[in-house]
């Protein structure tokens, strides 16, 4: 597994600054985060005349392009999202499923947009991972599998965030394996309780939390998954760069720890 980290968590630094210090932190690679009010990082009306800057900072740092994300499903943004990936030569963009928890009519929208879209990123050489995510459409195990049923196209794959999962009221472990067999993309951060927000980002570090990560990674690894480890803490764009560097390695520190525990490492 590559072990990465999503650029969110220096939101509110310059993009070098996220490449710079998770490199130091001694991950293998970087999440650009084209996530609009959380960061000025991979800015997709922009693309274009930062992919060269990007490409250095790959360069300089040593951190392998894993992947993007861009939650929205509004096909201006996904097509600017794909153009930008397939230049970059970065293999997955992450995307959210949108929608309304238990609404039949939002879930069946949801998964024919998504199916669009996956259509879409296979024109472009891209991979579209989709989450489940608290309160959307597709939020838990039953919707991921209706998900996963519905969408049959080979770029397409799930994206697993254990914190959604457990705050959806599941067993993140069961239900990793219950999906693992479209699993292309991993999202991984701790959580605090069951409440509908991850919580504070110090709390979302791995180790932090509730969560059972290492048995989570352990499914991952048994199952043959190589794919990207991408921390993802949300809600540190106010945070001072110490704080971000410390949660950014004491994350890292936790995912070497579960990876050797389990003989991936």
């Amino acid at each position: 597994m590559k072990v990465g980290a999503n650029s969110v968590l220096f939101g509110g630094y310059p993009l070098e600054s996220a490449f710079r210090y998770l490199a130091m932190a001694g991950y293998d690679g970087i999440e650009l985060s084209a996530i609009d009010g959380m960061s000025e990082h991979l800015v997709l009306a922009r693309w274009r005349e930062l992919v060269p800057e990007i490409k250095q900072l790959s360069a300089t740092y040593g951190l392998a392009l894993l992947a993007l994300e861009q939650p929205a499903r509004d096909m201006t943004k996904m097509t600017q999202a794909m153009q930008a990936a397939a230049e970059l030569g970065v293999p997955i963009i992450n995307c959210g499923p949108g929608g309304k928890s238990d609404d039949e009519e939002s879930l069946a929208q949801a998964i024919d947009e998504l199916g669009a879209l996956a259509d879409m990123a296979e024109r472009y050489g891209v991979t579209l991972c989709v989450k489940a995510h608290v309160g959307q459409a597709v939020y838990n195990t039953p919707t991921t599998l209706r998900m996963m049923e519905a969408i049959t196209a080979p770029a397409f794959g799930v994206d697993m965030d254990p914190s959604h999962i457990y705050r959806a009221g599941e067993d993140p472990v069961e239900a990793i394996a219950a999906v693992i067999s479209r699993v292309k993309h991993v999202h991984i951060r701790d959580c605090k309780g069951r409440q509908q927000g991850p919580g504070k980002p110090e709390y979302q570090a791995n180790g932090r939390g509730d969560i059972d990560l290492v048995g989570y990674i352990r499914v991952l690894h048994e199952n043959g998954y190589t794919g990207p480890l991408d921390l993802e803490i949300i809600g540190a764009k106010e945070y001072s760069v110490e704080q971000c560097c410390v949660v950014a390695a004491e994350s890292r520190g936790h995912m070497q720890a579960c990876l050797q525990a389990c003989g991936a490492r």
